[in-house]
C-alpha cells in the first residue's frame, strides 16, 4: 500500500484562503486535504519544510518558449518538453505553448506538435495557445505583418478539429481578421477565443462576448485604447464582466499606476490574470534570438526588435508576482490568485490546477518569504 504524504512546517495557500499550523495531504499525485496539522494520521510520510509558504503551481497560458527554444522555430515534442521542463523549474507547472503567427506548415507542426504532447500526457502542457495569424495589420506588434491574414474555413475546421485532440485550445484572434459567425463556431467546439491585436471598438467586442470570446490577450498592449467617447478594446474588458485579461507585469509593458486603476475598475466576473509571454531566453543567458528571420535583442530586462518595439518578455511567473506585491502593491495572496486561480478559472480547469483542493492536482510550490520559488513539485514528484 503506498503511502500517503503530508507537508507540514509552511503556511498553505490553497488558491483562495491561508491554513495556519496545516498540513497538506497527498495521496499519490493528487491532493487529498489540507487538514490541521495535530490531526495528521501517523501512518502519512511527512515532510517539514523551514517556514516559508506553500501555493499552487503557476499557470501560465502565453508561453512562447524557453530553455533556449521557441515554438515557432521548429514546433516538435523534444522542445516542447525543454520548453515545459523549464518554466516547471521556475514555478510554473502548467502552461499553454504558444505559437505567434507564422507560416501554415509552421502552425500544422505546432498542432501535430500538441497533439503528440497530449498522447504521451507531457508534464504541465494543457493545451496549445494560438495567437495569430487572424490579427488586424494596424495592430501586429512584434508578428510579422506578412503571415498575418484573415481566418478561412479550412482554418477553423483545423481549430474545430485540434479541440477535439488536446485538453485546451486557447486562440487570440482580431475582430478584423475573424467574423462572428467564426467566433461562435469556435466557442461552441470548446474553443476559449481571446481577443488581441486589434482596434476592436467595444460595441464590436460587445458582439464578440455575445459569440462566445471570454478573453483579452495583454491587456493595454497592442489594442485600441481607452478613451472618452470610445472605450475601445481596452474598456471592453474592464466594463464586460464576461471578459477576463491577460496582463503582462514586468515594468515596460504596463506602468504600475495603470495596473492599480485597472485591477480597481475591472467588473466580476472577469478577471485580470497574469501571463509571461515569455521567448525562449527565460531559463537561460541568451542575449538575442529570431523570430520570423528578425533579431529579437535582451537588454535591461526588455525584449525588443532592433526598431524597440517590444517583443515578447524577459519574465518568468514567479518574478511576476513578486512584482505585483513589491511594486504594484497588492497582498501576497492576491498576486499569487492572479498567477494560479484566476487563470486556471479562465481554462475552466480549476478544480484541476491552480488550487490545493480535494482531488486537484498535486503541483505546489514552496515559497520564502520574499515569494522566491525554493522548490516545485510537479504531479507530487519534485521538479529538480
Amino acid at each position: 500500500m503506498i503511502k500517503k504524504k503530508a507537508y507540514i512546517g509552511a503556511e498553505i495557500f490553497d488558491g483562495n484562503e491561508r491554513h495556519l499550523n496545516a498540513a497538506l495531504v497527498l495521496d499519490q499525485n493528487k491532493v487529498c486535504k489540507i487538514i490541521p496539522q495535530v490531526d495528521l494520521e501517523p501512518c502519512c510520510e511527512v515532510t517539514s519544510l523551514a517556514g516559508g509558504l506553500i501555493c499552487p503551481g503557476f499557470v501560465d497560458i502565453q508561453v512562447n518558449g524557453g530553455g533556449g527554444y521557441l515554438l515557432n522555430d521548429d514546433p516538435c515534442l523534444e522542445k516542447l518538453e525543454i520548453i515545459c521542463d523549464t518554466h516547471a523549474k521556475l514555478g510554473t507547472t502548467a502552461l499553454l505553448p504558444t505559437l505567434i503567427s507564422d507560416q501554415p506548415d509552421v502552425t500544422r507542426a505546432a498542432h501535430d506538435c500538441a497533439i503528440a504532447a497530449s498522447e504521451k500526457k507531457v508534464s504541465g502542457f494543457w493545451g496549445l495557445h494560438l495567437e495569430g495569424p487572424h490579427l488586424a495589420y494596424s495592430r501586429n506588434g512584434a508578428h510579422d505583418k506578412s503571415v498575418i491574414r484573415p481566418m478561412d474555413e479550412n482554418d477553423c475546421l483545423d481549430l474545430e478539429e485540434l479541440a477535439h485532440k488536446i485538453p485546451k485550445v486557447l486562440t487570440t484572434v482580431a475582430s478584423e481578421a475573424v467574423s462572428t459567425e467564426y467566433i461562435r463556431r469556435l466557442t461552441s467546439a470548446g474553443i476559449i477565443v481571446s481577443l488581441g491585436h486589434s482596434d476592436c471598438s467595444f460595441s464590436k467586442a460587445q458582439e464578440l462576448v455575445a459569440a462566445g470570446a471570454t478573453g483579452v490577450t495583454h491587456l493595454f498592449n497592442a489594442m485600441s485604447q481607452f478613451g472618452s467617447r470610445e472605450p475601445g478594446l481596452v474598456g471592453a474588458a474592464l466594463e464586460i464582466g464576461q471578459l477576463s485579461a491577460s496582463l503582462i507585469a514586468d515594468g515596460f509593458h504596463v506602468d504600475v499606476a495603470t495596473i492599480n486603476t485597472t485591477l480597481r475598475a475591472k467588473k466580476s466576473p472577469g478577471t485580470i490574470f497574469l501571463i509571461s509571454d515569455s521567448m525562449s531566453t527565460t531559463g537561460t543567458e541568451l542575449k538575442t534570438f529570431e523570430l520570423n528571420g528578425r533579431k529579437i535583442l535582451r537588454k535591461n530586462g526588455q525584449l525588443t526588435l532592433e526598431n524597440g518595439t517590444l517583443a515578447g518578455a524577459d519574465l518568468d511567473l514567479a518574478s511576476a508576482v513578486r512584482f505585483m506585491v513589491h511594486e504594484v502593491g497588492i497582498c501576497q495572496n492576491d498576486a499569487i490568485k492572479m498567477a494560479t486561480l484566476f487563470p486556471s478559472k479562465f481554462l475552466g480547469l480549476e478544480t484541476e490546477i491552480g488550487v490545493l483542493q480535494a482531488g486537484s492536482r498535486a503541483d505546489f510550490l514552496w515559497l520564502n518569504s520574499n515569494l522566491e520559488v525554493l522548490r516545485v513539485w510537479r504531479s507530487g514528484e519534485i521538479v529538480n
